[in-house]
């Protein structure tokens, strides 16, 4: 099968294509056919690593990928004898999260039941490139609004609201009944907006920690704001949320997202789509910064719905 291997840390040329043996699944394993899966932030982060910093980071289930790749949706082709919940031909989606392998490939092998990451029934009004970009930027975003103990009526701030979690965290928190300011730059306003949030702020025209404004929850989808500078913008009780801190992988917030998707109440923002070949540019253009939502890898892109 054809893949995408990582062969050193470096920068996007160390991603090379190449023909793998295909796996073959455990008894308890599903065998999937990729057709489409996502590059992150955190795959370029991840890309870049030094091999010493995965010492500590082995604490939290995160394993060095040799193919990365890191959220999937895809059919399964074959199901091991043991396997209860899934069967040849069902669309599914989920993470790669603990495995030493990832999505950039044209199959991978995922147990039934893990302890880290998720797979679950794709519905079936969504195509395979949008529910691909749902897992990690969604449960994200979901996972630390409910850390925030998000409530109706609030005033929500999201700084970085033209990214992948931002760009949910903004659906989200407007699906809450918050009252939503995104704060992005000049070109993604209109973007943010369409969103749903009530205001957006252009951080390239004007200071948000000096604009007086208290707000319930500031939320740093990007890392670029500080607890320490955002407490002149908190509201009394208010709190602060980050994505430099570590999300869980919690299943029944997966079941919430497939939820809302069905039901259209979010959507997957997609930037750019890239043929598997094409991977490396993929990352070139996620380190640019210049990405707005999520960008999607087409492994099979005649299969396509």
């Amino acid at each position: 099968m054809r893949a995408i291997v990582c062969t050193k840390s470096g920068p996007p040329e160390v991603l090379q294509l190449k023909e793998i043996t295909k796996p073959v699944p455990k008894d308890n394993e599903v065998l999937i056919k990729i057709h489409a899966a996502t590059v992150t932030a955190g795959d370029v982060v991840l890309r870049k690593l030094n091999p010493l910093m995965y010492i500590p980071m082995w604490l939290f289930g995160m394993r060095r990928k040799k193919i990365p790749g890191h959220e999937f949706a895809g059919e399964i082709e074959t199901a091991g004898k043991k396997v209860k919940q899934f069967r040849k031909g069902d669309r599914v989606f989920g993470t790669t999260t603990g495995l030493s392998v990832g999505s950039n490939a044209e199959y991978v092998c995922l147990a039934e039941e893990r302890k880290q990451g998720v797979l679950k029934r794709i519905p079936d009004n969504i195509p395979y490139e949008e529910v691909a970009a749902v897992p990690v930027g969604g449960m994200t975003a979901l996972q630390f609004l409910k850390n925030g103990n998000i409530q109706e009526g609030q005033k929500v701030l999201v700084y970085g609201a033209s990214g992948s979690v931002g760009t949910y965290a903004v659906q989200l928190a407007k699906h809450f009944g918050g009252e939503v300011t995104g704060v992005c730059s000049t070109s993604n306003l209109e973007l943010v907006r369409s969103l749903g949030a009530d205001k957006v702020i252009d951080y390239t025209q004007e200071d948000i920690t000096q604009s007086g404004q208290k707000y319930d929850i500031v939320f740093d989808a990007v890392g670029k704001i500080s607890s320490s500078s955002s407490e002149s913008i908190l509201a009394k009780d208010g709190v602060y949320v980050s994505v430099q801190s570590i999300a869980s992988i919690d299943k029944q917030n997966f079941e919430d997202l497939i939820e809302l998707l069905e039901a259209g109440k979010i959507s997957a923002v997609i930037d750019k789509r890239y043929p598997l070949e094409q991977t490396a540019e993929a990352h070139r253009y996620v380190e640019s910064g210049r990405k707005k939502g999520n960008i999607v890898i087409l492994v099979q892109p005649a299969d396509q719905p």
